[in-house]
């Protein structure tokens, strides 16, 4: 027959610690004198933290401060990126413009050279802000047109899902191919 684990009888409640009584000067005692010290200059440095959730908010605030770096240092690259990509595209489509004049005509080019003006200019403003300055311009943009930033969010999205699913798909192509076998 199977011992019943679960037991139901009460158990005795845990006993609390009683405080002593200061030891004093008198019959019983000896002559032992001793001098008693604050608990909190007895056991805990002044320079530590007073508790374990000081310690964890501190932590925290240190990953914070951290990953905020990392991110600063990452859009700082992103946009450093996004700035000669725009330069790369602008001269591209300076290029294509000559070549426009002489197969479409110079109207034609000069819409690709006014192209290639404009993301230039943006590329150069692009180049010459803060960080903080393109996170508050974007805030307003969102502001201005929250219908628009969520389109252009859901848009950016659905690239970036198409992208990742193209990878894997590549991915899973490449590990089917069969290997040839070893001679």
């Amino acid at each position: 027959m199977a011992k019943d684990t679960n037991d139901t009888t009460p158990k005795a409640p845990r006993k609390r610690a009683v405080p002593q009584a200061p030891i004093k000067d008198g019959p019983g005692s000896a002559g032992v004198k001793a001098k008693a010290l604050p608990l909190a200059s007895a056991v805990i440095p002044a320079e530590m933290p007073t508790s374990a959730a000081q310690t964890i908010k501190d932590g925290a605030g240190k990953l914070a401060r951290q990953a905020t770096d990392k991110a600063r240092d990452y859009v700082a690259e992103g946009k450093n990126r996004a700035g000669g990509a725009l330069d790369e595209v602008s001269r591209l489509m300076e290029d294509a413009a000559t070549t426009v004049d002489e197969k479409i005509g110079p109207q034609y080019g000069q819409y690709a050279r006014t192209a290639a003006e404009g993301i230039a200019g943006f590329s150069e403003s692009l180049k010459g802000k803060e960080i903080e300055d393109l996170m508050a311009d974007a805030t307003a943009f969102v502001r201005k047109s929250p219908a628009v930033a969520i389109g252009i969010a859901a848009a950016l999205g659905f690239v970036v899902a198409r992208l990742v699913k193209a990878g894997l798909d590549a991915a899973d192509d490449a590990s089917d191919t069969p290997t040839a076998p070893d001679a």
